[in-house]
């Protein structure tokens, strides 16, 4: 090998940063930091406003992330109109990705082992507190519902808490996946389809959801459409979407449903479930996924399982209301078993990866789930979309 002075030169630095733990060099693709951020602050209901607020610093154990998207959600809706949480003023924005610019001198690795450096893409999960029955490996132990969020966090010193910003402080102990090797678009998607996936899991801890189950989701909103979509990976064939908006229910059949049911064609309950059994040819679900925050929907939901079926709610994020049901028409005699499903576990995001790249192969086009872009600058406008319900997944792209 020929080594000469210059190799020796580059050989000696080398060691000596990996002797003093330092970072390593940002790379070529990270580009210079500059010494502020913008940050889009919800102040008041129905109002962002873009601040600038000093580059923090970045700790030992922390990493400095430009943002490069993040997707609206409806939580995101719900703060934005009432704030429900209480939160104002606040940095919104749970569904993000970006670059790492910046790492502390202890980071190494991301929250599944796999190494981190300067360039990477990622995302975050849940900020965990000091909880050993939530775990990568712990599925069902406890839910995370207790945990924190980026972008649900009360505004500090810091502000860089939420994805719609143009930087973002990921602290140490915080949950970060490297996802380099997925599109924009897919890491987008990645929070929203981490839920559905913890749904499917839940679902299949019924022992009732199987490859050849007759399944019905109600709400074709992105949530129900996402499950479709991992229904249809998993190859589960026999789907029917139910939803009352034309556009969606298209979307519905892009996504994987075999049939689809538009409720304002119904009149009634019974004349709604009788559509579904027709679709299914005559025979009622086998399991049932309730993706609407509609209490009727709840209601009506039951009405469409057969004896010893299945359903998973997963609708509820926030206190939508009572629902009204007969328990012994729609649960005891029917022997229905029903799970909730709520957010997510870490191991749910790594199963989204493979989720993602294996809905890309069999050419089911999620990202045409993202039907709105804009930038930060815009998202007092991105907002009002989501709430006018104009499109399916709305996302702030940065330029």
């Amino acid at each position: 090998m020929d080594i000469n002075s210059s190799n020796i030169e580059a050989i000696v630095r080398q060691v000596l940063t990996e002797m003093k733990g330092a970072s390593p060099a940002p790379s070529a693709s990270a580009g210079s930091i500059p010494s502020t951020a913008h940050v889009a602050m919800l102040t008041g209901l129905e109002k962002f406003e873009i601040k600038e607020y000093p580059m923090p610093a970045v700790g030992d154990d922390d990493i400095l992330v430009r943002v490069e998207g993040c997707g609206v959600c409806g939580t995101d809706a719900h703060e934005f109109k009432r704030d429900p949480f209480g939160l104002i003023p606040v940095a919104l924005g749970h569904e993000g990705t970006g670059e790492m610019v910046k790492m502390g001198k202890n980071v190494q690795k991301d929250s599944a082992g796999k190494p981190l450096t300067i360039g990477d893409k990622v995302v975050t999960c849940m900020i965990f507190k000091d909880n050993p029955d939530i775990t990568m490996f712990d599925l069902n132990k406890q839910n995370v519902g207790g945990a924190d969020v980026y972008g649900l966090l009360p505004d500090d010193d810091i502000h860089l808490n939420g994805w719609f910003s143009d930087y973002i402080l990921v602290r140490g102990g915080s949950t970060v996946f490297n996802v380099s090797d997925l599109d924009l678009d897919s890491r987008i998607l990645i929070e929203p389809c981490a839920v559905l996936i913890h749904a499917v899991e839940r679902a299949k801890t019924t022992g009732i959801l199987r490859f050849n189950s007759r399944v019905v989701v109600q709400g074709c909103g992105p949530i129900g459409l996402i499950c479709i979509a991992i229904l249809r990976t998993m190859g589960i064939e026999n789907i029917v979407a139910v939803d009352g908006e034309a556009k969606r229910l298209e979307f519905a059949k892009l996504m994987g449903a075999d049939h689809v049911v538009n409720f304002k064609d119904h009149k009634g309950i019974e004349a709604l479930a009788g559509a579904v059994k027709t679709a299914f040819g005559g025979y009622e679900a086998d399991f049932a996924f309730q993706c609407t925050g509609s209490p009727i929907a709840h209601s009506n939901i039951y009405k469409f399982i057969r004896n010893g079926g299945g359903l998973c709610e997963l609708g509820f994020f926030i206190n939508g209301g009572d629902a009204t049901i007969n328990p012994h028409f729609d649960i005891c005699a029917k022997e229905i078993t029903t799970v909730g499903s709520w957010v997510y576990t870490l191991r749910d995001y790594a199963t989204t990866f493979d989720f993602l790249k294996r809905a890309k192969a069999i050419g089911l086009p999620l990202e045409k789930l993202i039907t709105h872009k804009y930038p930060l600058e815009q998202i007092n406008e991105a907002l009002q979309t989501n709430l006018k319900m104009e499109g399916l997944k709305i996302a702030i792209v940065n330029k």
